[in-house]
């Protein structure tokens, strides 16, 4: 039986950030920004092996976050999460 390793080291180089669209309503940037976090979370959850939203409470995303040094996401930033979770596959 193989046993898995988990890590939560970048398995690649990741791209250089370009400035985003200047011109917006100040609300675009809010969400657009929510996403990524929310992504950059629900992939270090998926790499530890949280496959299932039910497992991925506000508490473990924290702390998620928190491992990552990401400031803590609110209420709706998990259920973005849990929506990833869910629905990405």
């Amino acid at each position: 039986m193989a046993v898995a390793t988990v890590t939560t080291e970048p398995l690649h180089k990741p791209l250089p950030k370009k400035p985003l669209p200047a011109g917006r309503p100040r609300e675009w940037y809010v969400s657009h920004n929510r996403r990524l976090k929310a992504m950059r979370l629900a992939i270090a959850l998926l790499d530890t092996g949280v496959y299932h939203p039910s497992t991925a409470d506000n508490d473990r995303i924290r702390a998620t976050a928190d491992r990552l040094a990401i400031h803590p996401p609110s209420d709706t930033t998990c259920r973005m999460v849990r929506a990833l979770i869910r629905y990405g596959r």
